[in-house]
């Protein structure tokens, strides 16, 4: 018998709701997002207030932080996912799993 092929519904997405999508998807990355900006913020702040402190050695300070926020973002990501993998499953899977065999 021939089946039925699958109707898929494309569309191109726009930015945003790629955004959305990715959001929902993966929340920690609005986290690494955010870190990113707030680093990069706080980078031209102490930039300005840098004082004698060559360029050289601030933008290397500042891609430190910037790589460590990205690290701890990825790295919390990876916990709430473990954490929801394997330590925080629903209750309604516990029914539906086979009774071991008494003899």
């Amino acid at each position: 018998m021939a089946q039925e092929k699958p109707v898929f519904d494309y569309h191109e997405e726009s930015q945003s709701e790629k955004l959305a999508r990715k959001t929902k998807e993966s929340p920690f990355m609005i986290l690494g997002i955010a870190g990113c900006l707030g680093s990069v913020a706080y980078g031209a702040y102490a930039y300005k207030n840098r004082g004698a402190m060559s360029t050289s050695v601030f933008l290397m300070q500042f891609r430190v932080i910037a790589q460590g926020t990205a690290v701890g973002a990825l790295c919390a990501g990876m916990a709430y996912t473990l954490y929801n993998n394997h330590f925080n499953k629903p209750k309604e899977n516990l029914a539906i799993l086979p009774k071991p065999n008494e003899h």
